[in-house]
């Protein structure tokens, strides 16, 4: 996942400092266990992967550092994710 993000900004240039702000945030914080951009790229949203007993240290530190540096407040989502795909009967 993190190499992934690596790429996307290396190879292929479609991210930006507000993408790589909130990524690089992220993987400086314990606890979290990938980070990348997603969507079409050039702005938009990441996702990262976070232990349940990380998130609030996550929200706080990458939240705090991207207004710094940004200037302007990040908004967070946190989901759980599903049991997966599963054949219906």
């Amino acid at each position: 996942m993190n190499a992934s993000h690596v790429s996307l900004r290396d190879d292929y240039e479609v991210t930006g400092i507000e993408l790589d702000t909130l990524v690089e945030e992220a993987w400086k914080v314990p606890g979290v266990i990938g980070s990348r951009m997603t969507g079409a790229g050039f702005g938009g949203c990441t996702i990262s992967i976070v232990r349940d007993e990380a998130i609030e240290e996550f929200i706080k530190q990458v939240g705090e550092a991207y207004e710094k540096k940004i200037g302007y407040a990040a908004d967070f989502y946190v989901v759980e994710i599903g049991d997966g795909p599963c054949k219906l009967k």
